[in-house]
């Protein structure tokens, strides 16, 4: 009897330790390979921190290309994050929502991303770093005819080319 309760302690620890995220044996269980992070931490110089918590995207009011007060925060961001891993370069892709012609959307989102990249060089960031991309209406992240919708498709994406393999 005693060693079935020796067993059911012991059992009993293992299961909380996994629960935890920790591993008895030494080992980084909670993905951060020992190195000391905070569990759920996201690495700093990783595309998927640049993404969610600097912003990858910054938005347009209809038939526009110009940048908001809000936009140009979060530029400054993505700009200064960028001057810290000179190697990795962008692409700006701009884009436009439904409404309107191909040809006027095209010409929009080439001009909402030239808007970024000159905002970008404007504050220190070496042109050769920036790419542009017009997508016009042909990649919409929300597909639906109302401003809901429309709203989240007036945008310039800044997506991370250069110097993944050290991510």
């Amino acid at each position: 009897m005693r060693f079935i309760k020796a067993g059911l302690v012991v059992a009993s620890m293992f299961t909380l330790a996994a629960c935890e995220g920790n591993n008895i044996f030494g080992g980084g269980g909670n993905g951060a390979g020992g190195s000391g992070q905070t569990p759920g931490a996201i690495e700093e110089s990783s595309l998927e921190y640049f993404a969610t918590q600097i912003g990858d995207r910054v938005l347009f009011a209809v038939n526009e290309a110009t940048l908001s007060d809000a936009s140009k925060a979060i530029l400054d961001a993505q700009v200064a994050w960028l001057n810290q891993y000179p190697d990795r370069t962008v692409i700006v892709e701009g884009h436009a929502d439904e409404q309107g012609t191909r040809e006027y959307n095209l010409a929009l989102s080439a001009r909402r991303a030239a808007a970024v990249q000159n905002y970008m060089v404007s504050i220190g960031l070496l042109a050769s770093r920036i790419s542009v991309i017009p997508y016009g209406k042909e990649r919409p992240l929300e597909v639906c005819s109302s401003e809901s919708c429309w709203s989240k498709n007036r945008r310039a994406v800044t997506v991370v080319a250069g110097g993944l393999g050290n991510v």
